[in-house]
């Protein structure tokens, strides 16, 4: 399957992986998506969007385990406060719909801040942009087709 994020890795000929899990609506969270997926939950990053308080937006990608720090970004960002951006507001964002929200292929591109922990792994799980389909990649990879900022995002 050929979607926005894929055909971006294959154009900037970075290597991944395709995941394919059967989609139930009632469970689109990170760690059920690792259990579809059969990979280890703390490699399986979802992509978070924010809004800072001076109305700029931002991605996160966190493991599955892991929550985002909100205020560790918005130190980051340098602004007061970042706040998750309602559902309803992801798909006219991003273009993607929620538990397919990948960090690459965004209507707009947007700043991304990577958890560090990514580093810990040689391949982490990312959405392909599209429910059903995870991407394994190499954090160096993701950072490579994104401008990634590295850096601890998540709650102690």
């Amino acid at each position: 399957m050929k979607t926005t994020a894929v055909r971006i890795l294959d154009q900037m000929k970075i290597t991944y992986e395709l995941r394919e899990y059967e989609v139930n609506e009632d469970e689109l969270d990170a760690i059920t998506v690792a259990n579809k997926i059969n990979w280890p939950a703390e490699q399986v990053f979802k992509t978070l969007v924010a809004r800072s308080s001076r109305g700029a937006v931002l991605m996160a990608c966190v493991p599955a385990t892991s929550e985002l720090n909100l205020k560790i970004l918005a130190q980051i960002v340098k602004d007061k406060r970042v706040d998750l951006v309602p559902v309803k507001e992801i798909q006219t964002l991003t273009g993607y719909i929620r538990g397919g929200v990948s960090p690459l292929g965004t209507k707009k591109t947007y700043p991304l801040y990577l958890d560090i922990s990514a580093l810990n792994y040689d391949k982490i799980s990312i959405s392909a942009g599209k429910r059903g389909l995870q991407i394994l990649i190499a954090p160096k990879d993701l950072e490579i087709a994104t401008q990634t900022t590295i850096i601890k995002i998540t709650a102690k």
